[in-house]
């Protein structure tokens, strides 16, 4: 993540993927870790003497951190992605990514399990010292806590002593591997899908299994870090993110949440039914996506995701199904797809005079914003002439359709005005005819003319 950051900033690439795996396949590779010891020095860490401490993995099943029963963590299967680009090109944002800094502990005599509490808070000053954030704006703390007998103690003290020295009030903090384990190199992407959750939704997941702080863990006992034990709000601001690795490897990232609402909570600035459209592997599947939506209010935003993710066709979404918003049809039709991945062509076909009738644009497509946007457009150009295009279009009065120039205009701005609807929604054309006038809204169609030369010619 750190490096993606660093490519993006560098110029080297708009974007990046960041994907992580862990797959716990192999049963000698559990037994390796259960059989994993830590011998360690403890005397810095509050205890009293050197002691041989056995094992990584939780003896029960649990993984407990910051707990006093916490005895090491379980292994967990993740694979989790993250999409990081520039926000003048994303089309949401969960959260800003706003610095990343790696370090390492180097050779340890204690192992490579022994964490480095130094190495821990030499990377926590110098992080918030370089990206010029104060450590006591962070909102909430995700730490990297795996419930190890000598990893918590370690890192909860680097925190206590760089990040909660100037602060007024607690600071909230969590692990996701009470609730998922750990999932190792995919953890801290787990981390950061857990805060983007908490963005999204407006609660912080609580750490569960938690109920009395280790003895060592005096900044949680004394009250300057607080464990979120219960589903709390979330309030915006920075987050912090820790994330270490066996032979000492330490980072720790620095999100920033999105505080953009959603425009009328999502809803249309118009009464149109919406056209909701998806694919996939199953009747059932589009079923559920359509009941879905059905079963919210009506969210454009949400929708408008739907579409670009199903505009295209889907390897193996062998079923496409469709549903009108504000219908009472709990879905329209889902029908399997015979001829898979062939794209047919499509054809505007425009015409001229013969085709008109008295108040052939009604009212229905003057619902339209991009149309009316069109038809308008073509109304400034022509009320220099004294000419209306609007009042043409919607009247029912056969004396103005009966003028020659009202039916000319008319149908080269009702055209352009389609053109302009079809395009807005991702309909373009493969072929282009017209006939008599119609051949000028070609021009139009193909960006030959623009709007002011195709009504005024």
């Amino acid at each position: 993540m750190t490096e993606a950051y660093k490519m993006i900033r560098s110029g080297n690439c708009d974007a990046a993927i960041v994907a992580t795996a862990n797959l716990c396949l192999h049963p000698y590779a559990n037994f390796g870790f259960y059989r994993l010891a830590i011998k360690s020095k403890l005397e810095e860490f509050g205890l009293l003497q050197d002691q041989f401490l056995s094992g990584v993995l939780s003896f029960n099943g649990y993984c407990r951190p910051f707990d006093e029963a916490g005895s090491g963590y379980m292994r967990s299967d993740a694979m989790t992605v993250v999409y990081l680009q520039k926000a003048k090109n994303a089309k949401r944002i969960y959260a800003t990514f706003v610095y990343g800094k790696t370090n390492c502990d180097g050779f340890k005599e204690e192992g490579i399990t022994f964490p480095s509490f130094k190495k821990q808070k030499m990377l926590l000053e110098e992080f918030y010292e370089e990206c010029g954030i104060s450590p006591s704006e962070l909102s909430y703390m995700e730490a990297h806590a795996t419930g190890t007998l000598v990893g918590d103690p370690a890192e909860i003290m680097s925190i206590d002593q760089t990040l909660c020295a100037k602060r007024n009030t607690p600071l909230l903090m969590g692990s996701i591997k009470s609730n998922l384990g750990h999932s190792e190199p995919a953890s801290g992407l787990c981390q950061i899908a857990k805060i983007l959750l908490a963005m999204e939704t407006g609660i912080i997941t609580p750490t569960i299994h938690f109920k009395c702080p280790r003895k060592e863990l005096t900044a949680i006992i004394e009250g300057r870090i607080k464990i979120v034990t219960e589903p709390t709000e979330w309030e915006g601001g920075y987050v912090g993110v820790n994330s270490f690795g066996f032979g000492g490897a330490n980072c720790h990232i620095l999100l920033k949440s999105n505080p953009k609402q959603k425009i009328n909570n999502g809803a249309p600035n118009n009464d149109l039914p919406i056209l909701v459209i998806v694919s996939g592997r199953t009747k059932e599947a589009v079923k559920i996506i359509l009941d879905d939506v059905r079963s919210r209010s009506v969210d454009i935003e949400y929708i408008s995701l739907l579409h670009h993710i199903h505009n295209d066709n889907i390897e193996g979404h062998l079923y496409r199904g469709y549903m009108i918003t504000e219908s009472k049809t709990s879905y329209n039709t889902i029908n399997k797809i015979e001829h898979q991945y062939i794209k047919r062509p499509i054809c505007f076909i425009f015409s001229g005079l013969g085709s008109q009738w008295s108040g052939m644009t009604g009212r229905a497509l003057m619902k339209f914003p991009v149309f009316v946007k069109a038809v308008q457009k073509c109304d400034i150009v022509l009320r220099s002439y004294g000419i209306f295009l609007t009042d043409i279009l919607i009247s029912d009065n056969k004396n103005i359709s009966s003028n020659i120039i009202n039916l000319f205009l008319a149908l080269v701005g009702l055209q352009i005005g389609i053109v302009d609807l079809l395009t807005s929604i991702g309909i373009v054309p493969d072929f282009i005819i017209g006939h008599s006038i119609g051949e000028l809204i070609c021009g139009y169609a193909d960006g030959c003319l623009t709007t002011e030369e195709t009504i005024l010619s």
